[in-house]
């Protein structure tokens, strides 16, 4: 692997099953490691409990996954949005019981983890899905639940992958995680050397994380205003609002009443804040 891209026709297409699709059937898979990332088998090899319940989104083809069962672990289920993939995976892995390979959206999948393992999923999704990812990881792990693996900490001239900085993900998932690490990894594959940052969050359970869809805000500076409105509302801890202003996520003690933000940016009869589901 030569270069980290995806595209093999254009990058202006929408990012949806079908792109993805296209990229397995057409085996334009640039992203593949084809082995498991170092810094993720250095830490999968420390969880003890193999019976923890482990989650890989955007699993692609989950050499990860593979080497969980190869350890032991029993309780492991992979997801991705592309249907050659997904059948292909159920093929591979269809004669063993400790692994369920779903074909579906993340965001709109249901369940309780131990662990996460992020492996190439973030850096696929479009930047202003970022807040409803760290919202939906949030909803996803179990009690003190962890997200761990690999980001991006450089930008890229085509996407996807599309690239991150640590301030960024330091701003995105505070208070939402306990950062128990997030460093420039030690044993990246040489192509991505000095250009991942490797993580462990752990799920903040005593804080609260809501998405809201947000309708009025046009530019950067009224962004700022509202968050900071938020931000000195009694008990909360975070605001993040994706980049096209579209959404937000508060963190917070307890849960904000929708009326009372509403009441909040009133100040612009166009702005309207709305609960996700």
């Amino acid at each position: 692997m030569s270069e980290e891209k995806c595209c093999v026709i254009t990058c202006d297409l929408p990012l949806d099953q079908n792109y993805w699709d296209n990229q397995y059937q057409a085996n334009a898979t640039g992203w593949d490691l084809g082995q498991v990332s170092p810094p993720i088998k250095t830490y999968i090899d420390t969880i003890e409990n193999k019976d923890a319940k482990i989650l890989i989104p955007g699993c692609g083809n989950t050499y990860e996954a593979e080497y969980l069962l190869q350890l032991g672990f029993t309780n492991v289920t992979v997801i991705d949005i592309a249907p050659t993939l997904v059948e292909n995976l159920k093929q591979k892995f269809a004669n063993n019981k400790n692994i369920i390979v779903v074909l579906g959206d993340f965001f709109e999948h249901q369940g309780n983890y131990d662990y996460i393992i992020e492996q190439t999923f973030f850096c696929a999704l479009p930047p202003p899905m970022r807040q409803k990812y760290t919202w939906k990881m949030h909803q996803l792990l179990s009690d003190y639940g962890k997200l761990i693996g690999l980001l991006f900490n450089r930008e890229f001239e085509i996407s996807p992958p599309f690239g991150g900085s640590l301030k960024e993900y330091e701003q995105l998932f505070q208070k939402a995680f306990v950062f128990n690490a997030i460093s420039l990894a030690g044993n990246s594959i040489p192509l991505r050397a000095n250009t991942e940052l490797f993580f462990e969050f752990q799920k903040n359970d005593h804080n609260q994380v809501t998405l809201y869809h947000f309708e009025g805000i046009t530019c950067s500076g009224c962004m700022n205003t509202v968050s900071n409105k938020f931000l000195e509302i009694d008990g909360v801890l975070n605001v993040s609002m994706n980049s096209n202003f579209l959404e937000i996520i508060i963190v917070s003690k307890t849960e904000i009443e929708l009326k009372k933000l509403q009441e909040i940016v009133s100040y612009d009869e166009n702005y309207k804040i709305i609960k996700s589901k």
